[in-house]
């Protein structure tokens, strides 16, 4: 599998770059978010490891720009630590972040675990049950990846669409924070609120009439979240 690796730190390009290589990975560099867009509409990349700070197109602005019709795992990579920066990165579209200096080990984990849902879950061409899950008029199939929301096409990242199908496969089952976490990411939960919720706005945003006043995915406070059964 192709990974794009983005830091204007050419030392951590190069360092990231032989660990993946060494896991089999095949490595295309980046030095600023205007490189890393042209190096994706160039060659078929199956994730991005992108810096947030860096010169001529950050990574914030660059990861806007490769949502607006790739959906492939986006890793943020960031010497910030503070929630804020991490909020931000996953509004912007992020499926995971890591904080500098990482474990080379866990940024392996990470990279792993994303492409693994990328693979299952609809970037890559794969063959599963023929499985269709459906409330009201939203609607999931699990063989073509596909979601529609009263007939209209609604496109997920890939740990968005593996959280709606969980919820939605399990309707009117209520999951509590951690459980969503444990099962999505596939790793103990360590404060996984914040992270959790981001991706549960996004969801909402792009399947609800109203995400203020959902009719589909429901908070039960002090809980959990649900999709509600219709």
């Amino acid at each position: 599998m192709n990974i794009l690796v983005c830091d204007d730190d050419k030392d951590i390009v190069e360092a990231i770059g032989i660990y993946l290589e060494n896991e089999g990975y095949q490595v295309f560099k980046a030095y600023d978010g205007e490189e890393a867009i042209k190096v994706l509409d160039e060659n078929e990349i199956h994730l991005i490891i992108l810096d947030i700070m860096m010169p001529k197109m950050d990574g914030i602005q660059a990861a806007v720009k490769i949502r607006e019709d790739k959906n492939l795992p986006l890793l943020m990579l960031s010497a910030k630590s503070e929630d804020t920066d991490k909020i931000l990165g996953l509004n912007m579209g992020a499926d995971d972040y890591i904080t500098k200096p990482f474990n080379p080990l866990e940024l392996i984990a990470r990279v792993k675990s994303n492409l693994r849902r990328y693979t299952i879950l609809g970037g890559l061409e794969t063959k599963t049950e023929n499985n269709v899950y459906q409330t009201g008029g939203l609607v999931i199939d699990d063989e073509s990846k596909t979601i529609t929301v009263d007939g209209e096409e609604v496109y997920l990242t890939p740990v968005q669409y593996k959280i709606l199908l969980l919820l939605t496969a399990n309707a009117g089952r209520v999951f509590s924070i951690e459980d969503i976490y444990e099962k999505v990411w596939n790793e103990p939960a360590y404060h996984p609120e914040n992270t959790v919720a981001v991706h549960i706005r996004k969801i909402r945003e792009k399947i609800e009439i109203n995400p203020k006043e959902p009719k589909y995915v429901k908070v039960v406070w002090g809980v959990g979240y649900k999709v509600e059964k219709i």
